[in-house]
């Protein structure tokens, strides 16, 4: 059996930025054991899979390790592939999934997600949280659907962190989002999520579903940017429009190729 695959970096317009993720449209669902296999197998923070359906499509997640409820970046990029590989017609993509519905809009080379906005609450942090920080800078502790959000000082800090790996695998989230306040943009962030089997992700679209609403009312403002300031880097236009939140960003192929599995 023959799979196309393709590589995309989602919310860069450049190669080498973003955040890489492997993109496989399909007919029909692979065995999950199978689909598991192949996202392991590439060693990205995300592999997605698609398949048709009479309304757009079906998309499933995976990491490395596990399936995800929600994944922006992957999302993106597949929303990427069908409009300029698989040459989509239309200007919106809906997609089911197992966070509802999701539909990414085409304007020219931005692709927008249309996503359900996050509700978090005050959290008290766990003392692994505190303990892996290993700063005295945290002023806010959150916790949303799945992830803790810590509210720090700085751009400086947010750029700067070091966190402890091995202690921060042992919180129950599926990670960590760290936010501050931007020097250039409205708001900046890292995500680490060791939990779910990748350490830091280089633009993380789902932790902007709790982003976007905190830095809305923040600021009082509803369309925002944002940079996300791990290695690889990302920018993304930002609004929360009533409970949903429109994420927008670029995409670019890196690769195309075929994955050979035995019958």
């Amino acid at each position: 059996m023959k799979l196309a695959i393709y590589q995309i970096d989602a919310f860069t317009d450049k190669l080498f930025g973003g955040n890489p993720a492997a993109i496989i449209p399909l007919e029909t669902w692979l065995p999950d054991d199978i689909m598991i296999s192949i996202a392991a197998e590439n060693n990205l923070a995300e592999t997605a899979f698609y398949i048709p359906n009479e309304s757009g499509f079906d998309i499933r997640w995976f990491t490395p390790s596990v399936e995800v409820d929600l994944c922006g970046h992957a999302t993106l990029a597949a929303a990427y592939v069908i409009f300029n590989i698989q040459n989509y017609e239309g200007k919106t993509i809906i997609f089911q999934s197992k966070s509802g519905e999701l539909r990414v809009d085409c304007k020219e080379d931005w692709l927008t997600l249309n996503f359900p906005a996050d509700n978090y609450h005050v959290a008290v942090p766990p003392p692994a949280l505190v303990e892996s920080l290993n700063t005295t800078t945290l002023l806010e502790v959150y916790k949303g659907k799945t992830d803790y959000m810590v509210v720090v000082e700085s751009e400086e800090v947010v750029r700067n962190l070091e966190l402890d790996i091995i202690i921060l695998s042992t919180i129950p989230a599926r990670g960590i989002i760290v936010t501050a306040a931007g020097d250039e943009v409205d708001f900046v962030s890292r995500f680490f999520a060791p939990q779910s089997g990748i350490d830091e992700d280089p633009v993380t679209g789902s932790a902007h579903t709790t982003l976007i609403p905190y830095w809305a009312e923040r600021l009082s403002k509803e369309q925002l940017s944002a940079c996300q300031l791990s290695k690889r880097g990302g920018f993304l236009k930002c609004e929360l429009n009533g409970d949903r939140v429109f994420i927008g960003g670029q995409a670019k192929l890196y690769l195309k190729g075929e994955i050979l599995i035995d019958d």
